[in-house]
């Protein structure tokens, strides 16, 4: 070979070395990073300050502020932990609250065919019985997993296991690592034996410890608990930076982890602190340590991320699934408070009062759905607050998904005229604040179609009929989103916690991300929902994730590098006036097609209401 041939050849050589180079470095450019979602459950935007949380408020201030946060309505855990799995509004995937009507007795939950979803083997069973996936959508964590990324979900019972609750340990495949409430029991999502084997080498037990005194609810007569859920959630935590996050590190490869914290939720609504009481309600000690409690867990998360070089590599996203009221259980026009009862205050709410008024107002009798479909005798509530109502429980003519600040009913013949009554009923009580109606039972006045809140579309699960928020109030505070009240359907005490309304309380929920795929200093006050938590994750992640519905988040570009703040509109829909006077209102704002909902309900008995743009007639 010539001495000018080799100089071609060396040339091209360094030419194609160079053009590889090129295509590796653009390639390594181009893949994902790793992303944590933390879910600090119930935590309200404007309960985040360096001295409450000092983690969560540096995260917001040094990376994105979604200073204009919303969770869906119903403002429950599981439906928002839908949201953001999926990146659907509930119209899709189904889960309208933490309590739904199935339409069939669901076993694991004692036969009842009003399941509580916040257990593993209830979520499995459902699934069963939809068609496999009773969201009938793909979760961000399955289409992670499918892509070959590490994933994991950890923390609170029911919404942890619902980012990949079609998983199954015994099919082939890498699995999403699932802890929760019910790792190690019978009814919980399996371990790998990969996972057993780390937990014993970290002296870590198999089996999750349980809430201890946190879980200690009260009652009428006694307070709840003082203390924060810290030795559960320690363990938790344990698990994440121990075992989890050094196991994905050694594979070498992006990965999700969801981190759902229980606080401040769980201590929030068994909190102590006012048994009976409004004030100090949810803004008292025990409340607070548990703010404290969910920020400690993050800080944790984020040193190990420091510890294992993995901090420049992994965006984190906080996303709560809602924010909170304090509970009222007063009324002076329901019958059921009017009842004695050897468990309530006297002229206080019962559980149930919901079904006991309908049931009352129209002269049918009262079954309980969690006690094998028992009478419910005057003076006497039903078990959990749901109800069948109607002359044969098993074919019942409504069914009440009793859930806290709202509550689901159905009615399974789908007769118009009882739908009529049951509104007329409904427009009567002074704890209702908002009536939304299925379109396929008509209009009525004083309420706006389910359709206007996105609760139409192409769930699996029986879509509610009728949907009632109750009456929200400032409890005597110069920020009302911070000390509101709501009248809750629940066993729970007046003064300790609750969420669930259309309240703006309840609604305005805490947002902040922060991390090489997200903006720096940068507070975005265009809408943001939970919804759009499950859309911008798979975007930045890179899943191809094919939608059944078409209810569904957008992607907050406007947050990404580059990105542009979009158009936003105010709107706000006045249903006609029913015959008291009383229509509801809904007050929202817009991103192109996406809504975003800030409150709804009867001018006056919403927190939120108060302040209205122009009104648009529907």
């Amino acid at each position: 070979m010539s001495f000018r041939s080799k100089i071609l050849l060396a040339v091209a050589g360094a030419a194609l070395c160079a053009a590889l180079g090129l295509q590796l470095g653009t390639a390594q450019a181009q893949a994902p990073r790793n992303l944590i979602l933390f879910v600090p459950d119930g935590l309200r935007a404007l309960m985040v300050t360096p001295q409450t949380a000092p983690t969560m408020a540096a995260i917001r201030d040094q990376g994105v502020n979604f200073a204009n946060p919303h969770s869906l309505f119903p403002t429950f855990t599981t439906a928002n932990a839908s949201a953001m799995a999926t990146g659907h509004y509930l119209g899709d995937t189904g889960d309208f609250s933490n309590t739904i009507y199935t339409g069939y007795p669901v076993a694991p939950a004692g036969g009842t065919v009003t399941p509580f979803l916040e257990n593993d083997a209830v979520l499995f069973d459902v699934d069963e019985h939809f068609g496999g996936d009773y969201l009938n959508e793909e979760t961000i964590l399955k289409a992670a997993r499918r892509a070959g990324l590490s994933t994991a979900a950890i923390g609170k019972l029911g919404p942890t296991l619902i980012f990949d609750h079609t998983d199954r340990a015994d099919r082939p495949g890498r699995h999403t690592i699932v802890i929760d409430d019910s790792t190690g029991r019978k009814d919980g999502a399996p371990l790998s034996p990969e996972m057993q084997a780390a937990l014993s080498k970290a002296g870590l037990p198999v089996i999750a410890p349980t809430r201890g005194d946190n879980g200690k609810a009260g009652k009428f007569n006694e307070p709840g608990t003082s203390v924060a859920n810290v030795e559960q959630q320690k363990y938790f935590v344990e698990v994440a930076t121990q075992i989890v996050l050094p196991m994905f590190k050694a594979r070498n490869k992006p990965f999700v982890l969801v981190f759902w914290s229980r606080d401040p939720d769980g201590s929030q609504h068994n909190q102590g602190d006012s048994l009976n009481a409004l004030t100090p309600g949810i803004n008292g000690p025990t409340s607070l340590a548990a703010i404290k409690n969910a920020d400690d867990n993050l800080a944790q998360l984020r040193k190990a991320l420091d510890e294992l070089g993995l901090a420049a590599t992994t965006n984190i996203v906080i996303a709560a699934d809602h924010g909170f009221s304090t509970i009222s259980k007063q009324s002076q026009t329901s019958p059921a408070a009017k009842a004695d009862y050897t468990d309530v205050p006297k002229g206080l709410l019962p559980p149930g009062f919901l079904a006991i008024d309908l049931a009352k107002a129209l002269g049918l009798p009262l079954f309980d759905p969690n006690e094998k479909n028992a009478p419910v005798p005057d003076n006497v509530h039903t078990k959990f607050g749901s109800g069948v109502i109607g002359k044969n429980p098993a074919k019942p003519d409504i069914v009440v998904a009793a859930n806290g600040g709202s509550d689901l009913i159905y009615l399974p013949g789908k007769n118009r005229r009882l739908a009529a009554q049951v509104v007329k009923a409904l427009l009567e009580q002074d704890y209702v604040s908002g009536i939304f109606v299925d379109a396929s039972l008509g209009r009525y006045a004083g309420t706006l179609p389910m359709s206007a809140i996105n609760l139409s579309g192409s769930a699996r699960p029986p879509h509610p009929s009728i949907v009632v928020n109750f009456t929200s109030f400032a409890a005597g505070c110069a920020q009302p989103v911070l000390c509101a009240a709501v009248v809750a359907d629940t066993a729970l005490q007046q003064g300790q916690g609750m969420h669930g309304s259309f309240s703006r309380a309840d609604t305005m929920n805490f947002m902040a991300a922060v991390g090489p795929d997200f903006k720096a200093g940068f507070v975005n006050k265009a809408p943001v929902s939970n919804a759009d938590v499950g859309k911008t994750i798979a975007h930045v992640l890179r899943l191809r994730i094919k939608a059944n519905g078409r209810l569904i988040g957008r992607v907050l570009r406007e947050a990404l590098p580059g990105g542009r703040m979009p158009a936003v509109r105010n709107h706000t829909l006045r249903s006609a006036k029913a015959a008291n006077g009383l229509q509801t209102m809904l007050k929202l704002q817009s991103v192109g097609a996406t809504r975003y909902f800030d409150a709804a309900g009867f001018p006056g008995r919403t927190v939120g209401l108060d302040e209205a743009p122009k009104s648009a007639s529907r």
